[in-house]
């Protein structure tokens, strides 16, 4: 997501991720009053004011994707593992944990802390979060990432009730996972939104309502002040955090940021510390006057088109041929979007760890020009030219860049007798959008919930929520399945690859770039590590004295 974990909005306008007075302390630890963070503060108070991508469609941990919603959630809860600086796990609210020699079952120590209402956090807190999440009431759209927990996956289809789940609390401070098959990439997965603890008595006692302020309830550095819809979410300090003593920023304002434009002119008046996006018109002037500021790392995620199997003629693969020969990713990536991201022929990112790569679309060395007239010849095969074009839907976010980039493939399209109507959606409309099927072709990005190569290519498999373009192949499932249960990392790496392969031929996505970070940092902010995973606690962030607010 999360991690889904936020993509830029350029991409994704949701994850794959993820923008104060304060009054007597209600069921969250936090004072309110008539004074609001976003405008004045007492002496000596730091503020962090952060641009966040888009606004969150929830700060429950079941119904969030996007990384913009998992960089508030990091702030609000700790997993049994939790980021460091570097996005890395370290021990959260496990302070250790041991494996047994196959590594199906895992036991975790938790330590001494505390909800932030003074209650204290306990092993069944997890077993009640992570039924709930995989029950098929709660509907919970990631539950799928999930199912390497035993008995997850019929659990999650209805066919198990959720005491099944091979998760037990051996006591208040001990809790016990088993696995379907070896996880060397758990600790990381822990992190992630969808494994972070519920405080069930709030849960159970508010409803859909424990989200709001005055009763979201947490175990993280930080607690819920303030929810100002498509304004800003304003938290602060939690006391109760096990270790507060260390947390240097006292307030955090997260604002969404979907108008880079915008976005950009308000970090330059100082009204925002850090921006996730800059507007490509922009960039040559930030790297100009702006280069003690400007981050930028290989990302641990790709870009690409959904296109909807479900909808004719989409289902004929000469059809969505033909829209991936046509797109000119090359041309997009090094003259349309100066970030140096490189253009995609392939589904998985280069430097997965324990991947093979060297996975390609198999027309990557054709010149554009045959690449076209291929498209066309297909096209006219599925009974389409000239005089009879296809009109289709096309999905991308609601920024001035994604309608430059939309545009532009618009007029690519057309080259092989596809007219498509750009429809550019709010974050919140986009992800019904996705998850109802509404859509022919979906502009989409995935950053990696843990460094592995089955996180991207199980988004394609039969039974997973979030394939939203309703691609279906027995063979890909089954080589993802057998991947899971391969011990070897190398032959897994060479099932997974053998996937990718299967899922290139059938082309069910438009590959379009690998990513980077591109972050805006104000020199006032210390301790910022930039990443592959685009993660920044505000935990290990603080501010100049000099330049507090």
């Amino acid at each position: 997501m999360l991690k889904i974990a936020t993509l830029r909005a350029l991409l994704l306008p949701l994850c794959g991720m993820a923008l104060i007075g304060l009054a007597a302390c209600g069921p969250g630890g936090s004072q309110q009053t008539q004074t609001s963070a976003t405008d004045s503060t007492s002496a000596g108070e730091t503020v962090l004011r952060r641009g966040n991508g888009a606004e969150p469609s929830s700060l429950d941990p079941h119904f969030v994707t996007g990384t913009h919603e998992s960089a508030i959630l990091t702030d609000l809860l700790m997993g049994l593992a939790t980021p460091d600086a570097r996005g890395e796990p370290i021990p959260g609210a496990a302070e250790r944990w041991e494996t047994s020699a196959d590594g199906k079952t895992w036991t975790f120590h938790l330590r001494d802390h505390q909800w932030s209402d003074g209650k204290p956090v306990t092993a069944g807190d997890f077993v009640y979060s992570w039924r709930r999440i995989l029950d098929p009431k709660t509907a919970a759209i990631y539950a799928s990432l999930l199912y390497v927990f035993k008995n997850a996956q019929p659990i999650n289809a209805g066919k198990m009730p959720p005491d099944r789940l091979g998760v037990r609390a051996i006591d208040d401070k001990t809790l016990e996972l088993q696995l379907e098959n070896p996880a060397p990439y758990l600790p990381e997965l822990l992190t992630h939104s969808t494994t972070l603890p519920l405080p069930r008595h709030v849960v159970e006692a508010k409803g859909k309502d424990w989200t709001k302020a005055g009763n979201f309830v947490g175990n993280g550095p930080y607690s819920l002040a303030e929810w100002v819809p498509n304004d800003h979410i304003a938290l602060v300090k939690n006391p109760h955090f096990y270790d507060a003593a260390n947390v240097k920023i006292e307030s955090v304002v997260f604002y969404p940021t979907s108008d880079t434009d915008a976005a950009l002119k308000r970090y330059r008046a100082g009204e925002i510390d850090t921006l996730n996006a800059v507007p490509a018109s922009q960039l040559a002037f930030v790297k100009a006057n702006m280069a003690d500021q400007y981050q930028v790392v290989p990302y641990l995620a790709s870009g690409w088109y959904i296109i909807n199997i479900a909808h004719k003629p989409l289902d004929d693969i000469r059809v969505r041929e033909a829209l991936n020969l046509t797109y000119d990713r090359d041309t997009i990536a090094y003259k349309f979007l100066p970030f140096g991201e490189p253009p995609s022929y392939s589904l998985v990112p280069p430097g997965t760890a324990n991947y093979p790569g060297g996975v390609q679309l198999s027309f990557k060395s054709i010149p554009y020009p045959e690449r076209v007239k291929r498209a066309q010849e297909l096209m006219r095969q599925a009974g389409y030219g000239p005089e009879r074009k296809l009109t289709l839907t096309f999905m991308t976010s609601d920024n001035n860049d994604a309608k430059r980039v939309a545009a532009a493939a618009q007029q690519m399209w057309q080259a092989a007798y596809i007219d498509a109507q750009i429809l550019q959606q709010d974050s919140k409309s986009y992800a019904i959008n996705l998850q109802t099927g509404n859509f022919d072709v979906a502009a989409y990005g995935w950053a990696a919930d843990f460094n592995d190569a089955r996180n991207f290519l199980y988004l394609l498999m039969s039974d997973n929520a979030m394939n939203y373009g309703r691609y279906k192949n027995a063979a890909f499932d089954a080589l993802i399945v057998q991947s899971d249960q391969e011990q070897d990392p190398a032959k897994r790496g060479q099932l997974l690859k053998q996937a990718e392969i299967m899922a290139l031929k059938d082309s069910p996505w438009i590959p379009t770039r690998f990513q980077v970070t591109t972050d805006l940092v104000q020199t006032s902010v210390k301790g910022w590590q930039a990443n592959v995973s685009a993660t920044n606690p505000t935990r290990w962030l603080s501010l100049e004295k000099s330049k507090a607010r």
